[in-house]
């Protein structure tokens, strides 16, 4: 179970610090993890509270402050578990015409 949870965080890592570096991240390797997560809660290799620390570990690695901080306190009720807020930036839109 510890190769579950040592790769989960490795996979949140990675998809953090390219997001943090102003890439995007595919969202099939989202889901992965996502998937990965459910499946440690069912396998109860860690609870949800754990999951959701160790990945707000990995985003503060990267960011260098909290999921909460950047989505807010209620961030899980737009993001119910085991759902990773790990979506890139809007890029800026500017009008082409003057209409």
């Amino acid at each position: 179970m510890e190769k579950l949870l040592l790769e989960l965080e490795r996979r949140w890592t990675a998809m953090f610090l390219a997001l943090a570096g102003g890439d995007d991240v595919p969202p099939s390797l989202r889901l992965r993890a996502e998937g990965m997560m459910e499946a440690a809660l069912l396998l109860q290799a860690a609870t949800q509270a754990e999951l959701l620390e160790a990945m707000d570990a990995c985003y503060r690695e990267a960011f260098g402050r909290s999921i909460a901080a950047d989505f807010g306190a209620d961030w899980q009720a737009f993001y119910p578990f085991p759902q990773i807020p790990a979506m890139g930036r809007r890029a800026p839109v500017y009008p082409s015409t003057g209409d």
